[in-house]
């Protein structure tokens, strides 16, 4: 059975002490407020895994995960860090793909198998992300897209570890634009999805697996969002900088 999850991404932002607050805050409103099933992680940058991994105080709905690791398992890779450091941090899960990686550094569907493939050598969890851009969803080929995104980056795994995938699709041109996706096509896209894995890998994968949602979602458009049949929850932005703001978009995951 899929879990209902939402994920913070906080990107390159707050230092340490921000972050260590933040973090405090979120767990603070989560004992008081959150009574259903819903599975929380949080993506810092580096430089914050270690302490807030050792903030954590017990709670079995709550995880920490890095944003992004290098291919390789070690090596001259000046300011880059390994899915082995992430492990050892005591984080869990790595986005691998997000929208931003593949259009600053250029990351490629073949990097991003490369990072699939180390990430689950270290026992940690993918969630990998995928969508298109405004030209193509205005040009009528994001289904091509998306088939793209995930067939050459991660059909090559078994289906052992694609069990560990958790999916995130975030229509880049409701990233920090203050657009997004309506239910209805946010709800299309990941049915596609679905789809998609059952063709390679059988229904019963493609009904276990975890997608969410990335792309402005906010505690006015998260429950409806959250209703729809195939999407399981979110992978949140700018709103998971703000404790209350993440904690409502949460609630609203029941």
């Amino acid at each position: 059975m899929r879990k209902n999850i939402v994920a913070g991404n906080w990107k390159m932002n707050l230092d340490l002490n921000q972050g260590i607050q933040l973090f405090n805050e979120i767990q603070e409103l989560l004992k008081v407020e959150l009574s259903g099933e819903q599975e929380v992680i949080v993506c810092a940058p580096s430089i914050h895994l270690s302490s807030l991994a050792k903030s954590l105080e017990g709670s079995s709905k709550l995880s920490i995960g890095a944003q992004n690791c290098h291919q390789a398992d070690s090596g001259a890779y000046t300011g880059e860090i390994s899915a082995s450091m992430i492990a050892s941090s005591g984080a869990e899960y790595v986005i691998i793909g997000h929208s931003e990686r593949r259009l600053y550094f250029s990351e490629s569907n073949e990097l991003l198998a490369q990072k699939l493939d180390v990430v689950l050598k270290n026992g940690l969890f993918p969630i990998f992300c995928i969508g298109e851009t405004l030209e193509q969803r205005n040009g009528g080929t994001y289904f091509d897209v998306i088939k793209e995104q995930i067939s050459e980056a991660s059909f090559h795994l078994d289906g052992a570890n694609y069990s560990k995938l958790i999916l995130a699709y975030e229509p880049v041109w409701a990233i920090g634009t203050g657009l997004t996706a309506s239910p209805e096509q946010a709800q299309e896209i990941h049915l596609f999805i679905r789809t998609l894995l059952a063709e390679k890998y059988g229904q019963t994968l493609a009904d276990n697996t975890t997608i969410l949602y990335g792309g402005s979602c906010n505690p006015k458009n998260a429950a409806e969002l959250f209703a729809q049949a195939d999407i399981d929850g979110g992978l949140i932005g700018g709103a998971s900088l703000k404790a209350r703001d993440f904690v409502d978009i949460i609630k609203a995951l029941n």
